[in-house]
């Protein structure tokens, strides 16, 4: 395969570098023998709720007793946020027009078990990372770049994400982003489409990067097809924003170009459709 990641490597490292700051309080019903502090994190947009609050359990952790202390989960404005989401999707799902730091209430009671999934450890963070790597190289390759691959290269991927490092992850992940010039792109876009405040989890289907006319597919072409309802109209005021890492890529964008600079850790395009703030 020819590899075609040369030019917009400034790109990847601003993506990966992506940070929202976040204030942590606790749920005001829980029991402490202090009073809890908030508690700030500049939050990486790549990562995952719990792979980063190992410090904001700690703090909260201090001045509660042992056994008040239960899984930790955390909520924005009432809505359970879900681990396996990575932490910009979730902002830009849940918070993208409100005003920063972005505030999340800690719990350590009464998991909610119906909306969320038990993560009782980084194995299980790290299975769902893995799962879901494979599952966009049977997209893109039939599954050859990560069959290819040894098991180092695998724990590379993943430790390079749970140490944020850049250099380490990408190591391994531009082999996944790799694809011959022949074909113009990959067998298949792996992507995700969100609709804030809905109650389907996402939209998935298979997308070509390359139309039958052989011209690219565009970001615009795979909402038109989509959720046509978020395409801006030709007169009057647009309705949905279509934010990927916080911001509004113009819709004339290549798919292929998005999906090899803008997909989050787990090679995935996560796209979130939000109502357009009114004034």
């Amino acid at each position: 395969m020819a590899g075609r990641m040369t030019d917009d490597n400034d790109v990847l490292r601003k993506v990966w570098y992506g940070r929202i700051p976040t204030c942590f309080t606790l749920y005001q019903d829980e029991l402490t023998e202090r009073e809890a502090e908030p508690y700030y994190l500049l939050l990486p947009r790549v990562s995952y709720l719990t792979l980063v609050t190992d410090k904001v359990k700690k703090h909260f952790q201090k001045v509660m007793r042992t056994e008040d202390i239960g899984e930790i989960w955390f909520e924005y404005e009432g809505i359970p946020l879900k681990w396996h989401y990575p932490i910009g999707l979730l902002f830009d799902l849940q918070a993208s027009n409100t005003s920063l730091p972005w505030c999340i209430t800690v719990h350590f009671k009464s998991f909610p078990s119906k909306d969320l999934l038990r993560c009782q450890s980084k194995d299980v963070i790290e299975a769902h990372f893995m799962s879901s790597v494979k599952e966009a190289d049977a997209l893109k390759h039939k599954s050859q770049v990560i069959n290819e691959m040894q098991k180092k290269d695998h724990k590379q991927l993943w430790m390079g994400l749970q140490n944020d490092k850049f250099d380490q992850f990408w190591a391994i992940n531009r082999k996944l982003m790799e694809c011959s010039t022949e074909e113009g792109g990959f067998r298949y876009i792996p992507f995700r489409i969100y609709l804030a405040n809905s109650e389907r989890p996402f939209v998935q289907k298979l997308f070509r990067p390359v139309a039958s006319d052989g011209n690219a597919n565009t970001l615009g072409d795979l909402i038109k097809e989509v959720y046509p309802a978020a395409m801006p109209p030709e007169d009057g005021e647009k309705k949905y924003q279509v934010m990927i890492h916080g911001i509004e890529p113009m819709l004339e964008t290549p798919l292929q170009w998005l999906s090899e600079y803008f997909s989050y850790p787990d090679n995935f395009l996560h796209i979130s459709i939000v109502p357009q703030p009114t004034d």
